[in-house]
């Protein structure tokens, strides 16, 4: 069993998050949901909630062993936070999977962790994410090293796949 965090924050996109939780879940992995308030409800774009474990400052490298930062809006505001940003880093840097899809991109660019690395997202942030130093992709999910991502979620079973195996 692997311990994995979920970032959290509202306008998340709904699949994105709930379909790594639920599959995580399934295959016998504990998953905690960080968001910016213990046990407050936050909402997807299409208004499914879900319930924060614990707070960002809370969520430590060394207590997980991957990542998942879903799409949506939310990382438009994940980047803003310093523990996010953080933890990313610190993730990356002991070599974690970290998986992103689509707008999540925002977030590992705001980490600085892209240059030089294949990566995809959605078409929108594209150039953000080339600006950043990434070797951008138009494929459903692009693995480099510890870093998986996808574009939308049209690709969450290949991305789901690509976790998995690495978890």
């Amino acid at each position: 069993m692997k311990k994995i965090v979920i970032l959290v924050e509202n306008i998340y996109e709904d699949l994105e998050l709930w379909y790594p939780k639920v599959r995580l879940e399934e295959a016998g992995h504990q998953v905690t949901v960080a968001g910016p308030e213990r046990g407050k409800t936050y909402f997807g774009k299409h208004g499914y909630p879900c319930k924060c474990d614990i707070p960002f400052e809370e969520a430590k490298s060394k207590d997980f062993d991957a990542l998942v930062i879903p799409g949506g809006f939310s990382p438009d505001r994940l980047r803003r936070r310093k523990e996010v940003l953080s933890l990313t880093t610190e993730m990356d840097q002991e070599g974690k999977p970290i998986a992103f899809i689509c707008h999540a991109g925002w977030v590992v660019i705001s980490a600085k962790i892209l240059k030089g690395r294949k990566a995809t997202s959605v078409r929108a942030i594209k150039d953000d994410m080339e600006n950043a130093g990434a070797i951008w992709l138009d494929e459903p999910c692009v693995v480099d090293g510890n870093l998986i991502s996808s574009r939308t979620p049209a690709d969450l079973p290949q991305f789901m796949q690509a976790l998995l195996a690495q978890i």
